[in-house]
């Protein structure tokens, strides 16, 4: 089963290629983030022409994610709980039924949380961290394939970027954040890339100034993480780069993994 997440970046600018990529990678399950529309005007149609079900958590202009999936969905749940202020669509998860179980993905974007010196958008990415943390410690006690995929807005490691001095000031580098990543890591997750490779310049995101494609300038923040018993049955890890060469592209590419299910 081919699971992969994108960030898509605005899914009505990006329909066409993202209907290209489905027809060309064939994935059974897709997380998007960033599609940057209200459910009502998520292009489902285009999508559910090529086999998908199709759930969103969307909203106006910014934020949203969404789940595309060839197996029925079993359970839909929208919003990380933790906080009832919390208004931002940022996260969704599906169950389905595989013949090892039940399979639970959660599609997530997570805070940028720049700048880090405005006394709001910083503590509210770690907040969100944490939140994520006791959500995903919960989950864990059910001993299902979960994988938590998307947009986590960190940069694990200093190999994670082309010029990690660049970064030093970004709060995707952040020492807090990078320990909430940890501490997210530890519960007993394996994080599917870096399971696979420890090679340098693998990166997720290219921004759209600079050169920085051409340059290679990148940096790995899409990440797919695998409880144990998703872990027990993952096979590879790829990420889809030459999805960032295309016309009109999304700043960052799909991250696939493949896992040795089936649906029941």
């Amino acid at each position: 089963m081919k699971i992969v997440t994108w960030n898509i970046n605005g899914v009505r600018a990006r329909i066409g290629n993202l209907t290209h990529w489905l027809g060309e990678s064939k994935p059974d399950i897709v997380c998007l983030q960033e599609i940057k529309t209200v459910d009502e005007q998520f292009p489902r149609a285009e999508i559910e022409a090529l086999g998908y079900n199709v759930e969103t958590h969307g909203q106006k202009g910014f934020n949203g994610v969404a789940i595309l999936s060839k197996l029925p969905f079993d359970e839909v749940n929208r919003g990380l709980p933790g906080d009832e202020s919390d208004e931002q669509a940022r996260f969704i998860e599906g169950v389905f039924s595989t013949d090892q179980g039940a399979l639970r993905v959660a599609s997530i974007y997570l805070p940028n949380g720049n700048p880090i010196d405005d006394g709001i958008k910083f503590p509210y990415k770690l907040s969100w961290m944490a939140r994520l943390e006791q959500w995903a410690a919960g989950r864990l006690l059910l001993e299902e394939a979960l994988v938590i995929a998307g947009d986590y807005n960190v940069i694990p490691e200093p190999i994670d970027a082309r010029h990690p001095e660049n970064w030093l000031g970004d709060a995707l580098f952040q020492p807090e954040t990078r320990q909430a990543f940890r501490r997210l890591k530890n519960l007993g997750f394996t994080e599917a890339v870096r399971a696979v490779t420890d090679a340098p310049d693998t990166f997720t995101f290219w921004d759209y100034q600079g050169g920085a494609w051409q340059k290679n300038n990148g940096i790995r923040i899409d990440h797919l993480l695998l409880s144990p018993e998703a872990a027990n049955r993952f096979s590879s890890a790829a990420i889809e780069k030459h999805v960032r060469a295309w016309e009109k592209p999304s700043d960052h590419v799909p991250v696939a993994i493949e896992l040795d299910l089936a649906a029941a």
